[in-house]
């Protein structure tokens, strides 16, 4: 039996056959190389590398022109067979599921892997092409794996043979991160992660893709809009490059920075509410001059060791001491004195308690009802007087005392954030709703006004 005749029943044609053949005995063949060995045109070339590239079997480097290659003819046939037997698995699978009620099939395949130094890149088409090939850096990695899932990637996972994979490589010390955007249909999937995986939720993306040893890269490029399809329509780049891969490592370090632990993320699907970190923003400049300001510390910052002087060091800490104690008798204001604008802060959190709030409503449908409600447990809450017109726009005015003494704390910027938060969590992110907030000033009986204008 030939070669030929084995790939042939693996599911090629005659044209790809030829082209498996060349590549594994040439490697780096230009398309016109390669059209001039099968002696047929450069588009037939091409026709054939696309759809042995969407199974994994042949490379592509980011040369000029594009060089293509592929494994040894042993290990191509070891791939397609491999694709075949996912294939017959999830046929049988499919039809024991008919057996008992009708359901779509799907069918899973492999990709290839290429150890050659200079950049590579593939395009993999359908998800189980995809899911195969994080099976297999899953397999591969050494280091660690990082994983975007988006919002319903945990689900394709968990429907792969990948999960698997994903779980070994976390067992065998791989250090394994997630990076998803949580949702209330696919949160009970993240339970089938090892528990050395360490998951975050990022509302900021919802690309999906992978990250090995920061060598090698998988970013999708189209996504079926059906989450729960066959992925059919899916498509994802696959790049061998450690340059590019450690700059997407870069982007991607950025996002986990800012995401939230997917203990306090999930709490918003099984308590109904939100519990995670609050970041406060301080005003800019350098804190080390105003500390050195506050405690009258003007002295040039040395730029070498200078001689132990006891005598010094004694009557400056004597200093610095007179100074915290006219510090610490100036109250809560005093802290603007470090940059920390406390009415700035207290807005913040307001608009954090806005946010939970709206995100409480949420199952709230009607806009005006929901209106209704947050105005009437606002004023309940004490919060302020609230009220609302059509003319010329629809339009919420908020009245707050802000009249405080400079001992107390302004509740008013609280009370503020609140009311913002509130709107704008509900309203602002919406197609054909702009939001418009408006400062009041001394023409006006009004601290703010929310325009509310639905196109």
């Amino acid at each position: 039996m030939s070669w030929e005749v084995i790939l042939s029943d693996a599911g090629l044609n005659e044209r790809e056959i030829k082209a498996v053949l060349v590549l594994s005995s040439k490697s780096n063949l230009k398309a016109s190389e390669l059209a001039k060995e099968l002696e047929t045109t450069r588009l037939d070339a091409y026709n054939s590398l696309e759809k042995l590239q969407s199974i994994g079997l042949v490379k592509t480097t980011a040369d000029r022109p594009m060089r293509f290659s592929c494994p040894p003819i042993t290990e191509a046939v070891e791939h397609l067979i491999g694709i075949r037997k996912l294939q017959l698995q999830r046929i049988e699978q499919a039809y024991e599921e008919v057996q008992v009620n009708p359901n779509t099939l799907k069918f899973n395949e492999t990709v290839e892997e290429s150890t050659d130094i200079n950049p590579k890149f593939a395009v993999l088409k359908e998800r189980t092409h995809i899911m195969k090939r994080i099976e297999k850096m899953a397999d591969d990695s050494t280091q660690n794996l990082i994983l975007l899932l988006g919002k319903f990637g945990i689900l394709h996972l968990c429907r792969s043979p990948a999960i698997t994979a994903v779980n070994n490589a976390a067992n065998r010390g791989i250090n394994i991160r997630v990076i998803g955007q949580l949702d209330r249909r696919t949160l009970r999937f993240y339970g089938d992660l090892h528990d050395l995986i360490e998951v975050r939720h990022t509302d900021n993306l919802e690309a999906q893709g992978a990250l090995m040893d920061n060598l090698e890269t998988i970013q999708y490029l189209n996504m079926e809009e059906n989450p729960v399809g066959r992925g059919k329509e899916d498509a994802a780049l696959v790049i061998e490059s450690p340059d590019f891969s450690n700059s997407w490592a870069n982007l991607v370090e950025s996002i986990w920075s800012e995401g939230v632990p997917l203990d306090s993320a999930s709490k918003r699907y099984t308590e109904n509410r939100i519990v995670d970190p609050l970041r406060l923003t301080f005003e800019g400049g350098s804190f080390l001059e105003r500390i050195r300001e506050i405690l009258d510390v003007n002295d040039d910052l040395p730029t070498e060791d200078t001689p132990f002087d006891p005598e010094s060091i004694l009557n400056a800490g004597m200093e610095i001491n007179q100074a915290r104690k006219k510090l610490e008798t100036g109250g809560v204001q005093s802290l603007a004195a470090f940059g920390i604008d406390i009415e700035t802060l207290l807005r913040q959190v307001g608009i954090r308690i806005g946010e939970e709030l709206s995100f409480s409503m949420k199952d709230i449908n009607g806009d005006v009802e929901y209106l209704n409600e947050m105005m009437d447990w606002w004023e309940y809450s004490g919060l302020g007087k609230l009220t609302y017109d059509i003319d010329p726009v629809f339009h919420i005015e908020v009245h707050l005392d802000e009249k405080v003494s400079e001992e107390s704390l302004p509740l008013w910027a609280l009370d503020d954030g609140i009311i913002e938060g509130a709107i704008m969590s509900r309203y602002e992110s919406r197609d054909g709703i702009e939001v418009a907030r408006i400062l009041g000033d001394s023409s006006n009986n009004f601290h703010s006004r929310y325009e509310i204008i639905m196109n």
